[in-house]
């Protein structure tokens, strides 16, 4: 049995580092634009049009419906074809603003029906009252629904970008350097390819872990 060697790791925390930066970039923004298209997509889902209910319907079941690495590749080597014909010129996107817009689009189906489910477990009740006050639709969701709603959401938006931070490391795809490609590349260079990958499989299951508690944690206080 081989005998393994950690110590290459700490000069290499470096460029690590800056993998980690780049891997919570991409979740960070995955997050927020997700969670933006997502709550657009469940109130179209809620509307009593049934078009926009049909369109946000058909777009959740797709991308639910696909592997996220499939969507990585598809925006990498597609977008840019899809620019050249609208524009008639050569608009190179770049991985970290191909895998960003797929991370976007990909999560903001699974946000929309936990954006969905938040906001009708608000009781109905909520709105008559905001009705008899003479609010209109959009008034009723921006200072009543989506408030109460995210607060009950909080927990499983939380487990929802905990998922996407380990999916990050699907990247590789199109070239672009998270930790866990800048795990693998540090070891490669030192022959420790083994040693990176098991430190970078323990670190992912740390901040996992103790997101996940956390998560618990928000879960049982939201509760009360």
């Amino acid at each position: 049995m081989m005998e393994f060697d950690f110590s290459g790791i700490i000069p290499s925390l470096p460029g690590l580092w800056n993998g980690m930066v780049m891997t919570l970039k991409l979740m960070a923004l995955g997050v927020t634009g997700g969670i933006i298209l997502g709550t657009i997509l469940a109130l179209m889902r809620l509307s009593h049009s049934k078009l926009l209910s049909n369109i946000a319907g058909a777009y959740v079941n797709y991308f639910r419906s696909i592997p996220l690495l499939l969507v990585i590749t598809w925006f990498y080597l597609a977008v840019p074809f899809v620019l050249r014909w609208i524009t008639g010129e050569d608009t190179p996107i770049g991985a970290f603003a191909s895998c960003i817009v797929a991370f976007m689009m990909f999560e903001a189906a699974y946000f929309c029906e936990i954006v969905r489910a938040g906001v009708q477990s608000i009781p109905k009740g909520q709105m008559g009252a905001a009705q008899a006050l003479g609010m209109n639709y959009g008034q009723m969701m921006r200072l009543i629904i989506l408030p109460q709603a995210f607060r009950k959401m909080t927990p499983l938006l939380l487990q929802q970008s905990i998922i996407l931070f380990q999916d990050t490391s699907l990247v590789y795809a199109v070239g672009l350097v998270d930790f866990l490609n800048a795990s693998r590349a540090s070891g490669d260079i030192i022959g420790r390819s083994n040693e990176f990958l098991i430190f970078a499989g323990f670190t992912y299951f740390i901040i996992s872990f103790a997101a996940s508690q956390l998560v618990k944690r928000l879960q049982k206080r939201f509760a009360v």
